[in-house]
């Protein structure tokens, strides 16, 4: 299995203690993580191949993660993809941060977290059921 994880290119070094622990909690359940600001650099006129590298690689995962504590453009069209093809997707955002009506609005688990101990307390009990999920459909 492997899981898309969206996240802010612009701030995505004030979100690196908690890429970790979504990396960590996925290795944990044998899933694949994929960052992909992390795994992809493009030049601002290669927008177009970027977006179709973005959605293809969200073709070939099995449930998408929003970290939204960032807000950005990008993290709401990748979300919205997902959840086009009938992909799981999780809401992601640190409690103080401002809410997104339209991720949340379209995600099918939410985790507001507090800190970095309250996100690895939560994410792994969502993981579980989406695991769970996929095995009772097969």
């Amino acid at each position: 299995m492997k899981a898309y994880i969206s996240v802010s290119f612009d701030k995505r070094s004030s979100l690196s203690q908690v890429i970790t622990v979504i990396n960590n909690c996925l290795e944990r359940f044998k899933i694949t993580p994929l960052v992909f600001v992390d795994k992809y650099k493009f030049t601002p006129e290669q927008e177009k191949y970027m977006m179709a590298t973005a959605l293809e690689e969200i073709d070939h995962c099995d449930f998408l993660i929003a970290e939204t504590s960032v807000k950005g453009i990008g993290i709401g069209v990748e979300a919205g993809y997902a959840k086009a093809k009938n992909k799981p997707l999780i809401y992601l955002r640190h409690q103080q941060a401002s809410h997104s009506t339209t991720v949340a609005g379209i995600s099918d688990y939410q985790v507001i977290y507090a800190g970095i101990a309250d996100l690895e307390e939560q994410l792994p009990g969502i993981i579980n059921d989406i695991l769970s999920r996929r095995l009772a459909h097969r």
